[in-house]
């Protein structure tokens, strides 16, 4: 008799929803077989701000998903995002041992732990250790370099760190339902991986997931994630901006939003008007197509320009052949990729999850938890493209969790 498939939870915690989808692992392959969404309360920015409603409504997406499926979740991979993740980059270098030049794994252990060897502040904890490719002797190395030859063996690490007690609040959470957190998933990398291609992501990409609280990214380069970041402005600042701008409460600016807001001004004519309805009824009101669209579209750029300085010199347009990819549910904002064009310089467009995924999630909300699956499990197997956490991800959380 064979052994027990896994039931994999992948959750994420968002300012607008929590999603949570159940994979059945059969430790070749993975198939989602639940789904469970539910109104988010108590988040703020992608961080729990009342746990007893953020409990709630996440436990309710959870059963939801196992309901769906008919199955127990064994364990969970947990979407992070938010503003207190930071992110700082360190490289070492050691020379190789042994006589003949030929690297060990010895050299590559004592590479790796070196260069993720840098001190954290007080309160702060590792989320993820993200390894670029190794060099020997200056050569880029895709791959392992064991048993290459060569004199000097080098690696760099893309370490993103968070807050100990806003990560420990969101295992709060899921340990509520009785659940394991197997793996802290940046939302970055889980959107990326399932919007970009291993070629994209080898001729450099960026993947820019804009959620309603907050926007996550990511900048590939020679098929690894380089850099990291998190901006806390999403879909709702487009609706407050609105909701500020027209008088409207959060309902009706939310509403204009999605019927006429755009990324790039297209009205012509700043006497056209647009209701509020459309039914004409008591309370209906017009606006100026163009005031909307001159509002969301300012929203957009600034937010994509944020994006832009926080990236630095890290984003060069000529080493990002494969453009920018955006994806999130605020993504769905009309003109949005030809405003990413402009302000990156470079080819953008909007991301799509993979064909094999199934018609009722493939919306743009649906891709972070799916990455976090499909990322969560092909990184248990290798961690090459975000290496291993020093003293263990359970190690820390047991520590975290020591006076619960």
């Amino acid at each position: 008799m064979g052994s027990r498939n896994t039931f994999i939870g992948a959750v994420e915690i968002g300012t607008s929803k929590v999603t949570a989808l159940v994979g059945e692992y059969t430790g070749r392959e993975i198939v989602i077989i639940g789904c469970g969404e539910c109104s988010s309360r108590g988040v703020i920015k992608g961080s729990v701000v009342d746990y007893r409603a953020a409990t709630e409504c996440t436990h309710n997406a959870l059963e939801l998903a196992e309901r769906d499926a008919n199955e127990r979740i064994d364990y969970v991979f947990l979407a992070q995002t938010g503003g207190h993740l930071e992110g700082f980059y360190n490289e070492a270098s050691v020379n190789v041992k042994a006589a003949d030049n030929m690297i060990e794994k010895d050299d590559i252990r004592t590479v790796c732990d070196l260069a993720k060897a840098k001190d954290l502040p007080l309160g702060r904890m590792v989320v993820h250790n993200i390894r670029r490719p190794f060099r020997v002797d200056g050569r880029l190395v895709p791959t392992s370099p064991e048993n290459l030859v060569g004199q000097r063996l080098e690696v760099g690490y893309w370490t993103v760190h968070g807050q100990e007690q806003r990560l420990a609040d969101n295992i709060h959470v899921i340990r509520g339902f009785n659940l394991e957190v197997r793996e802290l998933v940046l939302s970055s990398l889980a959107s990326g991986h399932m919007v970009t291609s291993l070629e994209e992501r080898q001729n450099g990409v960026l993947a820019i997931d804009i959620g309603a609280g907050t926007t996550d990214f990511v900048l590939y380069r020679n098929g690894a994630p380089h850099t990291t970041g998190v901006v806390a402005v999403g879909g709702g600042h487009f609706t407050n901006d609105l909701s500020i701008g027209l008088r409207l409460t959060e309902t009706q600016a939310e509403k204009l939003k999605l019927r006429f807001g755009r990324a790039l001004v297209q009205a012509r004519d700043k006497a056209e008007k647009v209701w509020l309805d459309g039914n004409y009824a008591i309370g209906d009101r017009q606006f100026a197509r163009h005031a909307i669209e001159s509002v969301t579209a300012a929203r957009a750029w600034e937010l994509l320009e944020v994006v832009r300085k926080k990236l630095g010199h890290a984003f060069e347009a000529d080493a990002c052949a494969a453009g920018v990819v955006l994806t999130g549910g605020a993504a769905k904002l009309p003109a949005i990729a030809e405003c990413a064009a402009k302000v990156f310089a470079t080819q953008a467009r909007l991301g799509e999850a993979p064909s094999w995924v199934n018609e009722n999630l493939r919306d743009p909300g649906f891709h972070t938890a799916l990455g976090i699956l499909y990322y969560g499990v092909s990184a248990q197997g290798d961690r090459a493209a975000m290496g291993r956490r020093k003293g263990g991800f359970l190690q820390n959380m047991s520590r975290l969790f020591a006076s619960t």
